[in-house]
């Protein structure tokens, strides 16, 4: 692991710990050992950790689950609002790096707080109510026997790249009033611009591209679909508006939904006394998702949040307009919080996996539902279904703000 000393990050008077001397959440060191690095910067540091992402972009990292709970809930000190990022106001931090697509400001809901925000969030809010009821287990339901379609005769296939990797944009497709076409090109730019790295840009532009047309046709055609409710919302937002939150929404949900949908396969599919019970019934499958939030939430960092005030938060002297990072795996596994490893979290829902505050995540009942409904037609359409591999041999590769099941093949008797 690289350390280096990072602007922005400054000793705290009498602390024993090192503040200058700063982690890299990116690269090789970090792909397939992240909870490695949280748990070395846990005995490092504390509660809270300086660390660079990509550009060497300097940020605290925060990993106890009090800490987390802290900044989420409390706006007034901790802040959405990238403008008062010291780092970038101070020249710091160029506009055009790729992890500005995480990081920077726009003018959507979680860049804003107080009235702006909730005027936003409420446009977001009610326009997926909206859509949540109107036929979305059908979609889900067409959409993953489509995908079990292409290799239910082969009689085995990797659950990753052949269900969960891109079942949840085809859905978002139709929610949006999009093409399913778009569905896998979209999958794909979104990977990328959650991934960083030189291509960020390229697929970033390449999805507002498609997202300006979806929003121009739709404002000629209305339909019964997220974009329209944007358009017709009474909080009349603006073009800019409109597009951005059409980005936020279809990047984070599709990315947090396939992400979780593969962990839960994973789960599932790694202990048979859990498939067992699943399959008789005996168990919830909301269970194992809210078990697998916990142990692997689908975003392990959250971007960002910006100190609005000098205040101490576990032994980090956070200075005025230092940006935090919110670490949502490391706080789940908080052993603070979790002194037993492997002790079961089931009917315990304060995970951070979803956030937690006034920027808690809207979207997730309709992630949920994507998730326990392809769940159901995968067992239904492919008894006897089976992990191919060890367990042990499953692997996963990270970046510094998702940790993603490489590939979980699977086999099955073909009908």
């Amino acid at each position: 692991m690289t350390d280096r000393t990072s602007p922005g990050l400054t000793a705290a008077p009498g602390c024993p710990v090192d503040h200058g001397a700063a982690t890299r959440l990116y690269g090789p060191e970090t792909t397939h050992d992240m909870e490695g690095v949280y748990a070395r910067l846990r005995r490092e540091h504390g509660t809270v950790a300086p660390v660079l992402i990509e550009g060497d972009v300097a940020a605290w990292l925060v990993l106890g689950y009090r800490e987390n709970r802290r900044v989420l809930d409390n706006p007034l000190q901790f802040s959405r609002d990238a403008r008062i990022w010291r780092d970038w106001k101070e020249g710091r931090v160029a506009d055009d790096l790729p992890v500005m697509q995480m990081v920077g400001w726009r003018p959507d809901c979680v860049s804003q707080d107080g009235e702006p925000h909730r005027r936003l969030r409420g446009a977001v809010t009610d326009s997926l109510q909206a859509v949540a009821g109107r036929g979305i287990r059908r979609h889900v339901a067409h959409f993953a026997d489509k995908q079990i379609d292409a290799f239910a005769d082969a009689g085995r296939a990797d659950l990753v790249t052949d269900f969960a990797e891109y079942l949840p944009m085809l859905v978002l497709t139709r929610l949006f009033g999009l093409a399913a076409s778009e569905g896998r090109s979209l999958a794909e730019s979104s990977n990328h611009v959650i991934k960083g790295g030189a291509d960020a840009l390229v697929h970033n532009a390449r999805i507002m591209a498609i997202l300006g047309e979806l929003a121009e046709r739709k404002r000629r055609e209305p339909g019964a679909d997220f974009t329209s409710g944007l358009l017709a919302h009474p909080a009349r937002l603006d073009e800019e508006e409109i597009l951005h939150h059409l980005r936020l929404v279809l990047i984070t949900a599709h990315t947090t939904t396939s992400n979780l949908l593969a962990r839960v396969l994973q789960a599932i599919l790694t202990d048979d006394a859990r498939l067992a019970s699943l399959v008789g019934g005996e168990l919830a499958l909301s269970a194992v998702v809210e078990e697998v939030m916990w142990n692997t939430p689908p975003l392990a960092v959250l971007p960002g949040r910006f100190a609005t005030a000098d205040l101490q938060l576990g032994d980090a002297a956070v200075k005025e307009g230092d940006m935090l990072l919110l670490g949502l795996a490391a706080g789940n596994l908080d052993p603070e919080i979790r002194q037993v490893a492997g002790v079961s979290v089931q009917g315990n829902h304060s995970h951070l996996a979803f956030s937690s505050g006034p920027h808690e995540c809207p979207g997730q009942g309709i992630g949920h539902a994507i998730i326990e409904i392809a769940v159901d037609v995968l067992l239904h359409r492919l008894p006897g279904l089976r992990l191919a591999v060890p367990p042990d041999s499953l692997t996963s590769t990270a970046s510094t703000w998702v940790a993603q099941l490489d590939s979980l093949p699977v086999e099955f008797p073909v009908r």
